[in-house]
């Protein structure tokens, strides 16, 4: 009677495991190689192994260090950096006479091809700006440095950049301005610190080509003097200016002149009342833009 019911529990048992789901059976393979060691007691075996300095050729490899060689990249989290210490035309884009070193954090002004016309480094952390950083570099058309942090610009930087035309040094640190490069028609020094101190008697007088000039958001107390013929547009808004003469825009000595190229003039955003001299504007086409009363 016992073997025939030993029998029996053979005959059920062994289609029971042969009908077992792939998954299961695998399981089972997985459990006959005498190891009782599942898959993460051998990682946790690895990782102690690891630990351990391991001395090669007079130098310790520590667990982050092996753990780097064999771990994922991905996982490892280095802040990016910027090499301002890259030739200027690998640090910036250099295209046809034209260089781009715009939001690249630089410092200082970097190394220019000779051939450079065009040069457009905005939004950096320039300081100051050298004599010597232009000095061999004679054929600049355009300079724009706005929003840098630039303090300083030595004597000389660009007075001897004869063949410059445009040069904007807005939103910077100025208290004053630069000895400026005679053939230049357009100044944009908006939004920087500049009082009239800073700005001398005869800055403008010889700039004959000079249309455009933006002195707006600083920190002037009177119209810059000596202004040029040359000028159509004119900004001195938001500045602390009090004071305006007959000679300021016009000539007092002479009733019949006309300033016949000034197009437009902003003075709002000061502490004058414009009403009270309307003599300083008896030779402009239109009046100024600011407070009549």
């Amino acid at each position: 009677m016992k073997t025939l019911q030993a029998t029996f529990l053979l005959l059920v048992f062994v289609p029971l495991v042969n009908s077992a789901p792939p998954i299961q059976q695998e399981s089972l393979q997985f459990y006959e190689y005498d190891t009782d060691v599942s898959m993460g007691s051998l990682t946790q075996q690895d990782y102690e192994l690891q630990s351990k300095d391991i001395r090669k050729d007079g130098t310790n490899i520590s667990l982050d260090t092996s753990l780097r060689l064999q771990g994922d990249d991905s996982e490892l989290d280095i802040p990016a950096t910027k090499d301002t210490n890259l030739p200027t035309c690998l640090l910036c884009v250099c295209l046809s006479g034209s260089v781009y070193c715009e939001e690249i954090d630089i410092e200082a002004v970097p190394p220019l091809p000779k051939e450079t016309a065009y040069l457009y480094a905005r939004f950096n952390k320039i300081k100051r700006i050298a004599a010597s950083d232009f000095a061999d570099i004679t054929t600049l058309r355009r300079i724009d440095f706005s929003g840098n942090r630039i303090e300083e610009i030595e004597d000389g930087a660009f007075s001897k950049l004869l063949l410059l035309e445009e040069l904007s040094l807005a939103e910077n640190r100025l208290i004053k301005l630069p000895v400026l490069p005679p053939k230049l028609t357009t100044f944009n020094a908006n939004q920087n610190r500049i009082k009239s101190r800073g700005i001398k008697a005869n800055a403008f007088k010889r700039l004959t080509n000079l249309a455009y000039l933006y002195l707006g958001h600083n920190a002037l107390e009177s119209v810059p003097l000596n202004l040029p013929e040359s000028l159509r547009i004119l900004h001195l808004q938001y500045n602390n200016i009090t004071t305006i003469t007959d000679d300021t825009f016009c000539k007092s000595n002479n009733t019949r002149y006309i300033r016949m190229r000034m197009d437009e003039i902003r003075m709002e955003g000061n502490p004058i009342v414009l009403a009270k001299h309307v003599n300083a504007f008896s030779c402009l086409r239109m009046l100024p833009v600011g407070t009549y009363y």
